[in-house]
């Protein structure tokens, strides 16, 4: 089996998130309705579809009351999610993210992202990191306001194969920072699950979900691919 496409996950995985950028625009978003998150509440629904990530956080303090506000503080969330990234000095990719892109595709790997925000908001990273457009990294992207269900469900996965030619599942790796990405990932049924520490989770958090690797950073991903006899043969 050879690895045919790479499946990255966005805020954590490709692009830097050392800031809890997300995490406090969400909590400034529900903030307005009046609810206080708890401190530990944003752990269990990183990497979520937001609008979901929204709805959990609600329900999970009581206040189904909130529930029919979801897509207007959505909608905040979103607006605040765009000026972070379109404006803050912090922005930037992973280091050695760039240059991973490169190395896969030279090796005949495609290489996809795939993320719990809306398409406004990945359009808004893509541009500031300059990897939008057909002579960027990419070979495509999805995000999760553009299929039926978002993460864990593979639905992303799913478009992404039929939209690269029909990529079987077992030559899909999916890499990302948190327990939803893993199961994106296992329930994809994706040959290759890898976790990366550069994000949100520890180690220990993400051991408790099955994957075949955890490694630093995506930097590390081609050396594995090497050492596992993955890439294909050009």
């Amino acid at each position: 089996m050879a690895i045919r496409l790479v499946v990255f996950d966005v805020a954590g995985t490709t692009v830097r998130d050392g800031s809890g950028a997300v995490q406090r625009a969400m909590r400034d978003a529900i903030a307005v309705t009046g609810l206080a998150l708890r401190e530990e509440a944003m752990a269990g629904v990183t990497g979520l579809a937001k609008p979901q990530a929204i709805r959990t956080l609600l329900e999970g303090h009581g206040r189904d009351e909130l529930v029919p506000r979801t897509d207007a503080i959505h909608a905040d969330f979103v607006a605040r999610m765009q000026r972070y990234y379109r404006e803050d000095g912090t922005v930037g990719p992973v280091e050695g993210a760039t240059q991973t892109f490169g190395a896969l595709r030279t090796s005949g790997v495609r290489v996809a992202l795939n993320t719990g925000f809306s398409r406004p908001v990945l359009d808004e990273i893509l541009t500031r990191l300059g990897w939008s457009g057909p002579d960027g990294p990419l070979d495509a992207t999805i995000a999760s306001d553009e299929v039926a269900r978002g993460r864990p469900y593979p639905d992303m996965i799913d478009a992404l194969r039929a939209r690269l030619g029909g990529i079987a599942y077992t030559e899909v790796a999916k890499v990302g920072d948190t327990p939803i990405d893993l199961q994106e990932g296992t329930l994809a049924r994706c040959g290759l699950v890898i976790g990366v520490l550069s994000g949100a989770h520890s180690l220990e958090s993400l051991m408790q979900h099955p994957h075949d690797g955890l490694i630093p950073s995506i930097a590390d991903l081609p050396e594995l691919l090497r050492d596992r006899g993955l890439l294909p043969i050009n």
